[in-house]
C-alpha cells in the first residue's frame, strides 16, 4: 500500500545511528548516506523508509498518535530491534516487547520512541 515514510529529525547524525542499529536488527541494510537534501534512506522490495531535517525549516516534531511499524522475520528479530534501537539512543515504551492478542490474531512486538519522539513498532504475525 505504501510506497515510503519519511519522519523529521532534530539531531539527523543521532537519527541515522539509532535507524541504522534498530533496522539493521531486522536485516534491512543501513543507509547509504544522505541524499542531496540530507535525507537518509533506508530501502527493501516492500518499501522505504527517511529520516531529514524537515524542508520548512521548522523544528522536526512527532505525529501524536501515530506509529510506524516494520516487518520482523521472527521474534528473535522484534527483541533484537528493541534492543539494538534502545542502545543506540531509542526509549522502550509500552509493554515489554513479546506476544499480545489482538484483534488480527497474535502479534509479537515490540515499541520504542526514536530520539525525536516518533512511535516505531517491530512486528511478526505468530502463526
Amino acid at each position: 500500500m505504501f510506497t515510503h515514510l519519511t519522519v523529521g529529525a532534530n539531531d539527523v547524525e543521532a537519527s541515522r545511528k539509532f535507524y541504522d542499529a534498530a533496522l539493521g536488527a531486522l536485516g534491512i541494510p543501513a543507509s547509504s548516506g544522505p541524499d542531496p537534501k540530507g535525507r537518509y534512506w533506508w530501502r527493501t522490495d516492500r518499501g522505504a523508509f527517511a529520516i531529514g531535517k524537515p524542508i520548512d525549516g521548522e523544528p522536526a516534531c512527532h505525529a501524536n498518535g501515530g506509529t510506524i511499524g516494520f516487518f520482523a522475520k521472527d521474534a528473535d528479530a522484534v527483541k533484537a530491534f528493541h534492543d539494538a534501537g534502545v542502545a543506540a539512543g531509542g526509549r522502550s515504551i509500552e509493554d515489554p516487547p513479546g506476544e499480545r492478542q489482538g484483534p488480527f490474531g497474535v502479534l509479537n512486538l515490540a515499541y520504542l520512541r526514536d530520539p525525536d519522539g516518533n512511535k516505531i513498532c517491530a512486528l511478526h504475525r505468530v502463526g
